[in-house]
């Protein structure tokens, strides 16, 4: 079988009213750009026609392949499951909401062509509500100043990578994968491009704040341990400052126990409000290292990532990584 200048990977939750839309455009875009390719759909879970119309455009257009996992394992690790079974000579990650615009994807094949390894792309600042441009700043600027990684505010999961980045990827074992973090940190040769963010045309979002946020720690606890250094340095401060006070406390019963006329007033309010703060201290420290044990418990159980239920042709598992085939059709 010949190999593919690109391969297109789509994650899919429910996205049934944007299939056709998606694909149409993207088959304009590649044909602007003058390429072979195969278009990878990755179903995650999807409760309404999504693998349905999928499945239809497979039947009419012999490039499109796709991989039906047995359950929802969430949007990176269907990015991951594309990434193992495609075989381009770069690869384009793009979501099926069509918020990724597809028209992009000549400018990222030209980008490619001229010897960019990575071109990854940032959503423009303005284009969101004041309050998502402030917490995404905030995240990216915690996250690049603990992590020592140089993430845009706004950068997206839409990117073009070159066959050797995507091997590097492929390779790593970490059982979460934060996928903007690691394609900053593995290097090569890498060029940002803006976009507006588009609005939605079909359905709503499937990630929910409830991903965003856990797609935040992941980045912060794959990529740091600073949290813990953190942790030790305020113990540290917390016990240099309450040893004076520890000192002066024995001093004064001490004295008290000699007949010393210094009263020692009993201290009730006092000891309360010092439990209560470094009770509460400790419980914030089991908590970040709690964040820590569970994901090296995750990464021990050596689970598969994903697992797939069905897939198009029987070459999509031949390179999976960190997966089950369950069913192959």
């Amino acid at each position: 079988m010949a190999v593919p200048d690109l391969s297109l990977i789509f994650p899919v939750r429910n996205e049934a009213g944007n299939l056709e839309a998606l694909y149409t455009r993207v088959r304009d875009a590649l044909r602007q750009a003058q390429v072979s390719y195969e278009l990878l759909f990755v179903d995650d879970g999807s409760t309404d026609r999504s693998l349905e119309l999928i499945k239809e455009l497979r039947a009419r257009d012999g490039q499109v392949r796709y991989l039906s996992l047995s359950r929802s394992f969430g949007h990176q690790a269907a990015l991951f499951a594309g990434l193992c079974a495609v075989r381009g000579r770069a690869v384009i990650m793009m979501d099926a909401d069509l918020q990724h615009p597809p028209e992009l994807i000549p400018e990222m094949i030209r980008l490619w062509r001229e010897g960019y390894e990575v071109v990854y792309t940032t959503k423009r600042q303005q284009a969101l509500p004041w309050w998502w441009r402030w917490q995404m700043q905030m995240f990216y600027a915690v996250v690049s100043k603990l992590c020592g990684l140089k993430l845009s505010p706004g950068q997206s999961d839409y990117r073009l990578l070159d066959c050797r980045v995507a091997e590097v990827l492929r390779s790593m074992p970490e059982y979460k994968k934060f996928l903007r973090g690691l394609v900053s940190w593995v290097g090569f040769k890498q060029y940002g491009i803006e976009y507006t963010l588009p609005a939605r045309q079909e359905g709503r979002s499937q990630y929910i704040y409830r991903d965003r946020l856990e797609l935040a720690l992941d980045g912060i606890f794959a990529f740091s341990v600073v949290p813990l250094r953190l942790l030790l340095l305020f113990g540290l401060i917390v016990a240099t400052l309450t040893f004076p006070y520890i000192v002066v406390i024995v001093v004064l019963g001490v004295g008290r126990w000699l007949g010393s006329p210094v009263y020692l007033p009993p201290g009730w309010a006092t000891v309360a409000v010092s439990v209560l703060w470094l009770g509460s201290i400790q419980l914030i420290a089991i908590g970040i290292l709690g964040e820590y044990i569970a994901r090296i418990y995750d990464q021990t159980k050596a689970r598969p990532a994903f697992i797939i239920r069905e897939a198009s042709d029987a070459g999509a598992s031949s390179t999976m990584a960190s997966s089950l085939l369950v069913e192959e059709a």
